[in-house]
C-alpha cells in the first residue's frame, strides 16, 4: 500500500511540474508577441493600439532626429502620414539611423499620440537603393571565382 501511495505522489508532482512549464511557455510567448503595422493601420486601430506591443516601419523624416545620450526623438513618415517616435533604449540608435533611412520602431503607442520605442532598427538608404540603369556591376562572377594568383 505504501508503494502505491508513493507512485501517486510522484505522478502528481510530475503533473504539477509539467503544468507549470506549459504555463510559463505559453505566457512567455504571449508577452513577446508584437504586431507589425503600418502607420495608417496604427491610426485606424482605435483603442487596440494602446494595449499591444507593436512594430511600426517608415522612413525617418529629414531634420527630425534629436539625440540625447542613448535616446532619440524623431518622426517616421509613410505615404504622407507622420508618426512621432520617442526611443528610450539601452543601446544607442544604430549607425545606419539617419535622415531618410528606413527604420523599424518596436514598442507601444501612447495615448499622447507618440510611439514609445524600446528597440530600433534601421537600414542604410543608399545601400539598398537600386543601381542606376546602365551602371557597371561592382564585380563580375569570373573575377570573384578566379584564384588570387590569377587576379594579379
Amino acid at each position: 500500500m505504501k508503494s502505491n501511495n508513493q507512485g501517486v505522489r510522484v505522478a502528481v508532482a510530475i503533473f504539477v511540474i509539467l503544468a507549470g512549464i506549459i504555463y510559463l511557455a505559453i505566457s512567455g510567448q504571449q508577452a513577446n508577441k508584437s504586431y507589425y503595422v503600418t502607420i495608417a493601420e496604427l491610426h485606424g486601430m482605435g483603442n487596440k493600439a494602446y494595449t499591444r506591443h507593436l512594430r511600426v516601419a517608415g522612413n525617418v523624416l529629414p531634420g527630425t532626429i534629436q539625440h540625447t545620450g542613448t535616446n532619440a526623438d524623431f518622426t517616421l513618415v509613410e505615404n504622407g502620414l507622420k508618426l512621432p517616435v520617442v526611443y528610450h533604449g539601452e543601446e544607442p540608435p544604430p549607425d545606419t539611423f539617419k535622415d531618410n533611412a528606413q527604420a523599424l520602431a518596436i514598442g507601444t503607442y501612447g495615448r499622447d499620440g507618440v510611439f514609445h520605442a524600446t528597440q530600433l532598427q534601421a537600414k542604410c538608404a543608399s545601400k539598398y537603393a537600386p543601381k542606376a540603369p546602365g551602371a557597371a556591376p561592382a564585380a563580375t562572377a569570373s573575377a570573384v571565382l578566379k584564384p588570387v594568383s590569377e587576379q594579379r
